[in-house]
């Protein structure tokens, strides 16, 4: 299964795409998925396991990702994280752009620094390629919480 712990509850990856990688998904402890894809739904895939699925798509068109999108995605993440058993498996098709990117929101909005969670994540996920565009869209985002937070 192509799936890489980045946190020892967060991890991130590539496409499941098929009953067998589900199964191997719940296996690893994982009880929450973001999918990010556009691709596939997983939804039908999870029906039978009591793993919680947010199908989130976007298109890896290296446009910039709106700030709803990233929101979706974090409030998603962190009720779940609430759970003290949860564990949360953020994937794309490939594991390489869109599920870095919702990785990166999710660890800044925990509070995490950009190059330190950029770092780490890329340590542990070596083929994951920041695209500009997706930190600049987590970025924006993370200014756009400030703005509103200060309200």
């Amino acid at each position: 299964m192509d799936l890489t712990w980045v946190t020892d509850r967060i991890a991130v990856g590539g496409g499941i795409w098929t009953e067998s990688k589900m199964h191997d998904i719940v296996r690893s402890g994982v009880t929450h998925i973001i999918n990010m894809q556009i691709e596939f739904d997983d939804r039908p895939l999870a029906e039978p396991y009591e793993v919680k699925v947010l199908w989130n798509p976007v298109d890896d068109d290296f446009q910039p990702k709106s700030a709803s999108v990233l929101q979706r995605g974090v409030d998603f993440a962190l009720e779940a994280l609430d759970e003290q058993a949860s564990r949360v498996f953020i994937h794309c098709a490939a594991g390489v752009h869109r599920a870095p990117m919702m990785t990166l929101a999710i660890l800044r909005t925990m509070g995490w620094g950009l190059d330190e969670a950029m770092d780490m994540i890329q340590k542990r996920r070596p083929v994951v390629d920041f695209a500009e565009v997706y930190v600049r869209s987590v970025e924006d985002f993370m200014r756009e919480k400030e703005v509103v937070g200060r309200s």
